[in-house]
């Protein structure tokens, strides 16, 4: 249906279009009429038509001003204008307020049908463009949450590739480098610091999802993860690295507020924890402290800053340059790392006001937890004397430069080890395969037993040794094979048949088949071809 205002003071014109409107276009149409500038302005605020008929001159309010009024309420209206007076300056007007079409009085029925078809198919493109977006944002909203859940499940199980994080951030027009997490734990009753009825109260978080991200949204701003039991984490983007002191009293109380809605809304209870602001990589450290200021604590909202739930540093330690430092040597970045280690070997040195002891053991205390992490990442292994050396070889170091080289040369080698780690490890192996193989060809062997005796899954197995070779592996094995066929073709009398066996192959004419496939001859003709 389309609803068709007639804008006209002369009711033999309204009668008229209306009779063509009914004749050529039956049951499509829902007409209303007026006869004056303002009535037309009050029409179309209740009626709300698709397209109108406006004549320009009319009593009162002429059609050009009521179009510009009209406009303001509903801007998709297509407008028509019918107007005995034949003047530029209307027509440059009309076209002005986006008019379709400019019709000279007197009209007929061929013409006003001609255009009516033409309205007709811009309303249904615009109608078409709106179900489209509506269907866009409809399908957006639904994945929202999965997009949202993707983003937190990543940071805090710190299983993520940065690129991963990044489009995840892209995805959901997140642009600020630093966030806080905040963990909404309900249950029945609180008892202390404790939460009972955590079973049931997950149910009713799982039930009314939909409804408790609503109320969230009417507070933070934030990235909403899944029910995790009876939990559940919200990412706050922040843009700075801190909090001051009035900005964590204004989360506190409007994460306070938002309990009591929950509270009211649900009728089980909610108590809010806060981490501290860190870079988003590291936002799993701040659900940490969220989670721990619920347990150490016995208040409703609780702040991470407020209570003590991790380690205090006094107020000249260059935290900052701890954090980045490892936040580098975990990504990988040799460039970073090193550059943060020097930074704060410099603040050591020049500003912390310690010994030159002091600064020994947190050279050392860097170092291994720095391989502590490239260990962690697995591909290397440990041997317990493998750094014996390190602590003679510190305390030996009188001079300042050469035990800041020695500390950035181990850092590096830390980084190193964790950016080589998995490649380390998948080369090692096929090597290994590729030298049993050479030893042991003339045996019954399959990808089965080499990927059992390396401890790695058949399926994977075979994809990294063609990565790495080049080659599938019964490829290989094969070639390796009939290359010592050759060999023994062309260097001995031995017969076809013991060469057969020399080589791994039971089967002397299954042996012919794959040498020929091989070598284009067969084993008969490569002995003559040799042996002459």
């Amino acid at each position: 249906m389309y609803r068709i205002m007639l804008a006209d003071d002369e009711g033999i014109v309204i009668d008229s279009l209306k009779f063509i409107i009914e004749k050529n276009f039956p049951g499509e149409c829902e007409i209303q009429s007026a006869k004056t500038g303002r009535s037309v302005i009050e029409l179309a605020e209740t009626f709300r038509p698709d397209i109108a008929f406006m004549d320009i001159r009319m009593p009162g309010i002429n059609g050009i001003d009521a179009m510009k009024e009209i406009k303001k309420n509903n801007s998709n209206i297509v407008f028509i204008v019918l107007s005995a007076y034949d003047k530029f300056d209307y027509a440059k007007e009309a076209i002005n307020l986006g008019v379709l079409e400019y019709i000279n009085k007197p009209f007929d029925k061929a013409r006003i049908v001609e255009v009516l078809e033409k309205a007709m198919a811009a309303v249904d493109s615009e109608r078409k463009t709106r179900r489209e977006e509506l269907e866009i944002k409809e399908k957006f909203e639904t994945v929202m949450p999965i997009i949202e859940n993707g983003l937190i499940q990543n940071l805090l199980f710190r299983e993520h590739f940065r690129e991963d994080i990044d489009n995840y951030m892209n995805l959901l027009g997140i642009t600020e480098q630093f966030g806080y997490m905040m963990v909404i734990i309900s249950g029945s009753e609180q008892v202390g610091n404790y939460m009972k009825g955590a079973v049931p109260a997950s149910i009713e978080l799982q039930n009314n999802y939909s409804d408790i991200r609503l109320v969230i949204e009417d507070y933070f701003h934030g990235v909403i993860g899944s029910v995790m039991g009876n939990k559940l984490p919200i990412l706050i983007p922040y843009e700075k690295g801190d909090l001051s002191y009035n900005k964590r009293t204004e989360i506190v109380e409007k994460a306070r507020q938002m309990s009591h809605k929950l509270d009211h809304r649900f009728g089980i209870k909610f108590r809010i924890g806060i981490g501290s602001v860190r870079p988003i990589a590291s936002v799993s450290e701040s659900y940490s402290e969220a989670v721990a200021v619920l347990v150490r604590s016995e208040e409703r909202v609780a702040h991470a800053n407020d209570v003590s739930v991790s380690c205090e540093y006094d107020e000249s330690y260059p935290l900052q340059y701890e954090k980045r430092l490892f936040a580098a040597v975990e990504a990988g970045q040799v460039r970073e790392a090193t550059d943060e280690a020097t930074r704060f070997f410099d603040w050591m040195n020049n500003s912390s006001g310690g010994t030159v002891s002091d600064i020994r053991l947190k050279v050392l205390e860097f170092v291994l937890w720095a391989e502590r992490l490239a260990y962690s990442r697995g591909g290397h292994v440990y041997h317990f004397r493998s750094r014996s050396e390190y602590l003679p070889e510190v305390c030996s170091i009188e001079n300042s430069n050469e035990l800041r080289l020695w500390f950035i040369k181990h850092i590096e080698k830390a980084v190193t080890m964790i950016n080589s780690a998995h490649e380390d490890k998948t080369v090692s192996a096929v090597d290994k395969a590729k030298d049993y193989i050479d030893a042991n060809y003339s045996k019954d062997l399959s990808l089965d037993d080499i990927s059992r005796k390396f401890d790695i899954s058949p399926y994977y197995f075979s994809k990294l040794f063609k990565n790495k070779t080049g080659v599938n592996f019964i490829d290989y094995l094969t070639n390796i094979r009939i290359d010592r066929a050759k060999e023994f073709l062309a260097d001995s009398d031995v017969s076809i048949k013991e060469i057969c066996s020399e080589v791994g192959y039971s089967d002397p004419n299954y042996f012919s088949r794959i040498f020929k496939k091989v070598t284009g001859v067969t084993p008969t003709e490569y002995k003559e071809m040799t042996h002459k």
